[in-house]
């Protein structure tokens, strides 16, 4: 028995009406995601950590999440595991013609605008005729704003020069602050702008070249050791930080950004 084989036959036993696990039998599509979701955050953890021991297992907590769809599915007489192997295999095959196919391409760049094409006439052959179809809205909003802007580039819907792209973020700026200064702040109105500041600043890591929702984890990350390190030197004066002052913090703040530029 390969290991596949031997990670569908447990899913089918947790599965079974008679013998079952009580938990897994009354899971549905609905209440696993959830899981699938935090199952891909911890695999994304494990590889920026370069921990590939731990990586290991949470790449097989993902699969049993598509094992995991595929009985429910299978049950259901919707479909199983193979023929989700069936799928990506054609779809692989289908956006690779210059390897299955008789097309010809010289560069990576080839590559993708091949791929982008294909991906058009797939979403015509399905009736999705914007450009921003099957974009998933479950996606994180920074990831998601980068593939809608992304997808509008490639249709020439689009800045071709940094200037204007920075000049929107600042105008975005300037309307959030108005909203601010209002004698009675319109709470939606202000979201709503707030909303479209991070929009546009989503747009200028795109056209530098990054992606904002790494950039903005990098920064969470930078932040938190950062803090940690103000908690300990508070600490180190005998305070905790809500008897600490501001200017105490502040000052602790400098001293660890001084030590990391050192």
């Amino acid at each position: 028995m390969s290991s596949l084989e031997r990670l569908l036959n447990i899913m089918q036993t947790l599965r079974d009406p008679q013998r079952g696990c009580p938990w897994d039998r009354e899971q549905t599509f609905a209440t696993i995601a959830p899981y699938t979701l935090e199952e891909t955050y911890e695999v994304l953890d494990a590889i920026q950590r370069e921990d590939f021991d731990d990586l290991r297992g949470e790449l097989g907590d993902l699969m049993f999440q598509v094992v995991f769809y595929a009985q429910m599915a299978s049950e259901q007489d919707r479909f199983n595991f193979d023929d989700i192997c069936n799928a990506i295999s054609d779809k692989l095959e289908r956006r690779h013609p210059h390897i299955f196919g008789d097309a010809q391409v010289t560069s990576s760049r080839e590559v993708l605008q091949n791929w982008e094409q294909i991906k058009r006439d797939e979403r015509a052959d399905k009736a999705q005729h914007s450009a921003l179809d099957d974009i998933p809205k479950a996606l994180p909003a920074l990831m998601r704003a980068h593939k809608i802007q992304k997808r509008c580039s490639h249709v020439g819907f689009d800045w071709t020069t940094l200037g204007p792209v920075v000049e929107k973020v600042h105008e975005e700026i300037d309307e959030v602050m108005f909203e601010a200064q209002q004698a009675v702040v319109d709470q939606a109105k202000l979201e709503e702008e707030i909303g479209d500041l991070l929009f546009a600043t989503v747009n200028l890591s795109r056209h530098l070249g990054s992606k904002a929702e790494t950039a903005l984890q990098k920064a969470n990350d930078k932040f938190e050791r950062r803090f940690r390190q103000v908690e300990a030197i508070i600490a180190a004066q005998g305070l905790t930080l809500p008897e600490a002052t501001l200017d105490q913090m502040e000052a602790a703040w400098q001293q660890v950004k001084t030590l990391e530029k050192a």
